[in-house]
C-alpha cells in the first residue's frame, strides 16, 4: 500500500513539474510575441525579474523529489539524465546574463528536456512489470 502511495505522490510531483515547464515554455515564447504584438499589455503582462529565481526555486525541489521517488521505484536512469540537462540549461536562462534571444533559446530547451524528462518518469513508473520504457 505504500508502494501505490509513494508511486500517487512521484506521478503527482511529476505532473505539476510538467505543467510548470509549460508555464515556462508559454512564458518564454508566448508572452514576448504578445507583448510585441500588442504593446498596451506590456504594462498588464510584465512579471518581476525575481519570477525566474522563484520558478527555479520550485522546479528543483520538485524535479529532484519526483525524479528520486520514481528512480526508487524503477530503477530507470534515463529520466534523471534528461533532466539534469534540462534544469542547468533552464538555470543558465534565468540567472546568466545573457541576451534575451539567448535566455529565451536556454530556457525553452530546459524547459523541454525537464518536462521529458519527467514525462519518462511517469511513463517508467506507470507501466508494467517487464515492458521496456521507451525512448
Amino acid at each position: 500500500m505504500n508502494e501505490q502511495i509513494a508511486g500517487r505522490g512521484q506521478q503527482w510531483l511529476d505532473g505539476a513539474a510538467m505543467g510548470a515547464s509549460l508555464l515556462c515554455l508559454i512564458h518564454c515564447l508566448v508572452l514576448p510575441v504578445l507583448i510585441v504584438a500588442v504593446p498596451m499589455l506590456a504594462a498588464f503582462l510584465a512579471l518581476p525579474e525575481s519570477f525566474h529565481a522563484l520558478a527555479f526555486a520550485f522546479a528543483v525541489p520538485t524535479s529532484a523529489i519526483a525524479l528520486g521517488l520514481g528512480f526508487r521505484r524503477h530503477r530507470n536512469p534515463m529520466p534523471i539524465v534528461v533532466a539534469a540537462i534540462g534544469l542547468p540549461l533552464l538555470g543558465a536562462g534565468a540567472f546568466l546574463p545573457i541576451s534575451a534571444w539567448l535566455e529565451a533559446a536556454l530556457s525553452t530547451s530546459g524547459a523541454l528536456l525537464l518536462a521529458i524528462g519527467h514525462g519518462l518518469n511517469w511513463n517508467a513508473g506507470t507501466r508494467r512489470p517487464g515492458v521496456p520504457l521507451a525512448c
